[in-house]
């Protein structure tokens, strides 16, 4: 599903961003460098409208 528009303010003013330094997102019980997060960023208002990881296949098998 595309983004098109903010869900706080309306604008469709959209962005990416990334977390930097150790903003990664590591797998729970696995050896692993993680993944880094991406964000779809509002450049209106500054709302993070969606995250995501980048390579989500680092977190297969980590379930309870």
């Amino acid at each position: 599903m595309k983004v098109e528009k903010c869900p706080k303010c309306g604008s469709s003013e959209l962005g990416k961003g990334k977390h930097s330094g150790y903003g990664a997102m590591f797998p729970v019980n696995k050896m692993s460098l993680g993944s880094d997060i991406e964000y779809v960023i509002c450049t209106s208002c500054g709302f993070i409208i969606e995250g995501y990881v980048k390579k989500p296949e680092k977190f297969n098998s980590t379930l309870f």
